[in-house]
């Protein structure tokens, strides 16, 4: 008989992600769990295979050939009756393949309850295809032709608040109702609806929609305009993604068999993880997950979790749409060598059609990476947009909130001075040469200011730890805190609120007291990088002195004094300004790129 979810020793964990299905092996070596082995292949979800089961045993047949273990049979994954049978004690999955969870979202008001109800999908790890709104401004035909067109794999629909009047619930629902979408995978199952608006507007929707969908009634994400509750949709979200979803994908029947434990969506693995760090260490968080189809930011500041999708930003299938997006000058502005536009257009473009090829040259290299740090700044600033307070409440500001809201042309409440630690998952900035790209990836993107640790995914597994914390926390959180999270560093990044600089002056004074005893006197100028090692598992004492402009962290002008921990990277200070603004002249962007990458050791130059 197989062990209980907490009496697992050997556990498997797969994600069948857009591109790659990767396969993680975890064994119980002594008193603690450890990652063993890893195995990766192509996803097979498309055409000629249309079965995502072939690319998990493509992963799992490498890990049987390194470990020379019996894991796969005919049947699966086999569940071993005792420790020294074949097979594993435990299996569990995520996925993002097929385009994962894909939702529209209908409401009321743009800007309250389908704001509310965005929130609350993405939270479930859905990629919204669109929202639509009563009061949106579009002609009711257009918004029926267009939910008619789009095939989704659900939807979700809010609106009201409980006891409110019913009017324009009713017309939204009635939208829904005339256009009647069809599921993605197919017309012969119903199309999943939760429902979590007005209660007194139950009654309609079971009248309407329960010969049309398969309806699930749940508690009104908006039950009154100062409260959002998105606990009860996104857990709907989920169970019904499990039962009429995955259930049609191209090989989920068969893949649902092999595991007891439900399959979890990537992104909503990532997310629980992000969260764990955040809770464990009382500490506020941003996180991203940078995938092949889309990418995900995660933030987790004062409590509050948010998590957005960007669909069509990624980093194989979907990055010429970040070509697109973010413009081709802002991709080069990352290069330091010339490169014709059309040349640019042709490295994605074979990128997107070949993606599970691998840069062959350095010059390759460094484009995807500076395609990533436009993919990554594009998701975080659709984040901002809804990592804000709830509308339709009159807030009372702080008059230092106001000008800050002010200044900052952002409604967002997350407070990059607040941030305490930045993390990055994804098979690219998991598998970069050097661990100091992959951080000056993340700094270049998210802009940290302040003092700020940066830490990323060893082997891309944190969404593996994700769905095994549903049924094996302690495995999951000890794996996590040895193996997983790599810690590169710190970043050091004095910011200007008034963005009033001159490149002659100096910003910012440092005293860096070193673990040996050496002490470590350092003057910063506008535009300067420097690296300075500390070893993983070390810290530092440090005094930082910015000039009367610039804030560290203590305000403008004032001197901090804190710790800052080593990592596999060391400590970098990060004087280029914040917002960061790159030279608009070729040559001197060039020269700058060239200086800052000699300076840390990131390429050779």
């Amino acid at each position: 008989m197989a062990p209980r979810y907490e009496e697992a020793k050997l556990i498997l964990a797969t994600d069948v992600g857009s591109t790659t299905t990767k396969a993680r092996l975890f064994n119980k070596l002594g008193n603690e769990y450890r990652f063993i082995c890893t195995g990766e292949a192509p996803t097979t979800v498309e055409t000629p295979f249309e079965d995502v089961t072939i690319g998990v045993r493509n992963a799992v047949t490498e890990i049987e050939r390194k470990m020379d273990i019996k894991i796969l049979t005919d049947a699966g994954i086999q569940i071993r009756d005792s420790e020294e049978g074949n097979g594993v004690d435990l299996y569990v999955t995520t996925s993002s393949a097929g385009g994962g969870l894909q939702m529209m979202c209908f409401g009321v008001t743009k800007s309250i309850t389908a704001e509310s109800a965005e929130r609350a999908a993405l939270g479930a790890g859905a990629i919204i295809m669109d929202v639509v709104t009563v009061d949106d401004g579009e002609p009711i035909f257009k918004k029926v032709e267009k939910t008619r067109f789009l095939r989704p794999d659900m939807v979700l629909l809010a609106g009201g608040t409980d006891g409110g009047a019913v009017a324009r619930v009713a017309q939204a629902i009635e939208i829904l109702s005339v256009a009647e979408p069809r599921a993605r995978f197919g017309d012969k199952f119903s199309l999943p609806v939760v429902y979590a608006g007005n209660l007194e507007a139950r009654e309609i929707v079971k009248d309407t929609f329960n010969k049309k969908f398969a309806l699930e009634i749940v508690d009104n994400i908006r039950p009154t305009v100062e409260l959002e509750r998105t606990d009860p949709a996104r857990n709907a979200i989920h169970k019904l993604f499990m039962q009429h979803v995955m259930s049609h994908a191209p090989g989920y029947d068969e893949l649902m068999k092999w595991t007891d434990v439900p399959i979890m969506p990537t992104p909503m693995g990532e997310g629980q993880m992000f969260q764990t760090i955040a809770k464990i260490q009382d500490i506020n968080v941003i996180g991203v997950g940078l995938g092949g189809a889309t990418t995900n930011i995660y933030s987790i500041f004062d409590e509050k979790f948010v998590r957005t999708v960007s669909a069509n930003l990624g980093m194989s299938y979907s990055i010429c749409n970040v070509l697109k997006q973010a413009k081709a000058e802002n991709i080069m502005r990352w290069l330091p060598f010339d490169l014709d536009e059309k040349d640019l257009v042709d490295i994605l473009t074979n990128k997107m059609i070949r993606p599970t090829t691998i840069p062959q040259t350095l010059d390759e290299l460094m484009i995807e990476h500076a395609t990533a740090r436009e993919s990554i700044r594009l998701a975080f600033n659709h984040h901002l947009f809804l990592a804000r307070p709830l509308r339709g409440i009159i807030p009372i500001h702080e008059v230092s909130k106001i000008l800050e809201i002010t200044v900052s042309g952002l409604e967002t409440y997350i407070d990059m001075m607040k941030i305490d630690l930045i993390g990055g998952t994804g098979g690219l900035l998991s598998h970069a040469p050097k661990r100091v790209q992959s951080m000056m990836i993340l700094m270049d993107a998210f802009q940290p200011e302040g003092v700020t640790k940066l830490v990323q995914d060893s082997v891309f597994m944190m969404p593996h730890l994700g769905v095994l914390s549903t049924v094996h926390p302690q495995a999951a959180m000890e794996i996590l805190e040895k193996d997983c999270l790599v810690h590169l560093g710190t970043c050091i990044a004095p910011k200007n609120p008034l963005e009033e600089e001159k490149n002659d002056e100096t910003i910012l004074k440092m005293e860096l007291k070193m673990p040996d005893g050496d002490v470590l006197n350092e003057s910063f100028s506008l535009g300067d990088l420097k690296r300075f090692p500390l070893p993983l598992g070390e810290e530092a004492d440090v005094s930082l002195i910015p000039n009367k402009k610039y804030d560290v962290g203590a305000g403008r002008g004032h001197a901090l004094v804190t710790k800052v921990q080593g990592g596999e990277v060391g400590v970098i200070v990060d004087a280029r300004g914040r917002p960061l603004k790159l030279p608009t002249n070729i040559d001197d962007m060039k020269s700058c790129l060239n200086r800052w990458f000699k300076e840390i050791d990131m390429y050779p130059v």
